[in-house]
């Protein structure tokens, strides 16, 4: 079927990696993507013709999670290797090292106004972190298996979590409280993120399903069995009204959430998709699976359709927003043999001048310090480099720094010794290794104590209200 101009486009192939993507992220300005991968690499890619991709390398095992900072200066990433970094986007590549978790990390998450950092591991807890000051913060626990994924609400106030204990539970920020858990699968659910309105969140099953939920009422919008393996990713659209969704069957999904059905079928992977998102705007998406490819798509069908929901916003007896999530009510399952109206892309039949960009590649070692929970250890930067550059407050640093300020600072770091006096003697770097394994040992042990400790806080509470319950049936029976 030859695709309308309201279709979705596949615009370029990216290749560069070496093994599976794993995670992609839009920078805030639809400039540059950043890509995660199995080949233990993260890459930014620029949208500009001819220009090189950068390959940051710091990471020692499959990198699981990445994603830009609200305003772009920061790129966080998850690994298997039990560590969290953040790195300056450019092509020094500084990066920060966080070392909490005692397994995997699988998730990355920026707040709203990029104050925080949550991230989500295989240790089953979710840590926030404090990116002005580069600390930790704070664990949540109460999965028993796997966390998959954490995610902040566009407000901050709550977080999203999922765990192959085949639960997703809301977390009050302000409290640090499970305030709401749902569990209603049958597999586990891969992923979960909310809409951009913070009234539902969406999940994407192990068991092939993709739901939605309002958490205002704690009930079951909607429940799509449109894909024939498990989903790995979903993405809302800014606007809220559509959802797309990728799958280890190989295909992605685009759902119309106030139509409540399945709108195109988008093939262009070769093996299973683990990861697909939205630009900030919407005008965009892309996805990254098994075949090592990055994809980048156009919309298109937002343009055509938000002149139909206009339309329809004008029939009704009453003017007001326009219809969102909160005016669905649950649905049956839709299933997908019922695709009549259904929309089938393939790329490889229908594109002809597709642009295939496999960039000049720069490789960037990092240069990096290491935050735990317990210790922090900082790099300086080398005499004379510009110091708005480098990775001290990263949330909060400014794009442009005053020449003043500069010189000033340049001047107070004039004390530091040159390269050739830095040489650290090869017992001095032995020493100092020794000591961070050691530290990052009671790194662990504190995180365990810090477990426990919350597990018996629970107990004791649950002890005091039983005690309770029973002073007060003593007291009604007298």
């Amino acid at each position: 079927m030859a695709s309308a101009p309201e279709d979705p486009v596949l615009q370029r192939y990216f290749k560069g990696h070496k093994a599976a993507i794993t995670s992609v992220d839009f920078s805030p300005d639809g400039k540059q993507l950043a890509t995660g991968s199995w080949d233990t690499f993260l890459m930014l890619w620029s949208f500009k013709p001819q220009a090189r991709a950068f390959r940051y390398v710091g990471h020692k095992d499959v990198v699981t999670s990445v994603q830009f900072s609200p305003l772009g200066n920061l790129l966080a990433s998850a690994s298997r290797d039990r560590t969290v970094r953040l790195w300056i986007p450019d092509k020094r590549g500084k990066s920060s090292e966080f070392k909490a978790h005692t397994a995997p990390v699988r998730s990355v998450d920026f707040s709203a106004d990029g104050q925080f950092l949550a991230t989500a591991s295989e240790d089953k807890s979710i840590k926030v972190w404090n990116m002005y000051r580069q600390r930790f913060l704070y664990s949540l626990y109460r999965h028993t298996h796997w966390v998959r994924c954490a995610k902040f609400s566009p407000d901050g106030r709550l977080i999203v979590s999922c765990s192959e204990d085949k639960t997703i539970k809301i977390w009050d920020t302000t409290n640090k409280q499970c305030v709401n858990n749902f569990s209603d699968f049958v597999g586990f659910a891969n992923f979960v993120d909310f809409n951009p309105s913070g009234t539902c969140i969406a999940s994407a099953g192990s068991d092939h399903t993709v739901k939605i939920w309002d958490i205002r009422v704690n009930k079951l919008l909607q429940h799509y069995q449109v894909h024939s393996g498990g989903v790995n990713c979903v993405s809302f659209h800014p606007s809220g009204n559509y959802l797309i969704t990728a799958s280890s069957d190989g295909m992605l999904k685009i759902l119309d959430l106030l139509e409540g059905r399945l709108i195109y079928t988008l093939q262009g992977h070769t093996g299973p998709v683990f990861t697909v998102t939205f630009s900030k705007g919407g005008e965009l998406f892309t996805s990254g699976g098994a075949d090592a490819q990055v994809l980048l798509w156009r919309t298109n069908f937002d343009e055509l359709n938000c002149k139909d929901v206009i339309k329809r916003n004008l029939k009704r007896l009453h003017f007001d927003s326009p219809p969102h999530l909160l005016d669905i009510y649950p649905r049956t399952p839709h299933p997908q043999e019922g695709k009549i109206e259904t929309v089938e892309i393939n790329p490889k039949l229908d594109v002809i001048d597709l642009q295939t960009s496999t960039p000049p590649v720069v490789d960037i070692l990092s240069f990096d310090s290491t935050t735990t929970t317990e210790t922090t250890v900082r790099t300086l930067p080398d005499k004379g480099e510009e110091i708005c550059g480098y990775f001290l407050n990263p949330s909060l640093m400014s794009s442009e720094c005053s020449p003043t300020t500069l010189k000033k600072k340049t001047e107070e770091m004039s004390y530091l010794p040159s390269e050739s006096q830095r040489n650290i003697p090869l017992a001095v770097t032995d020493a100092l290794e020794h000591i961070m394994e050691q530290l990052n040992v009671l790194t662990q042990t504190v995180s365990i104590l810090e477990q426990r400790l919350t597990l018996t806080e629970d107990k004791l509470k649950d002890c005091l209200e039983n005690q309770q319950r029973l002073f007060n049936a003593i007291q009604q029976k007298s």
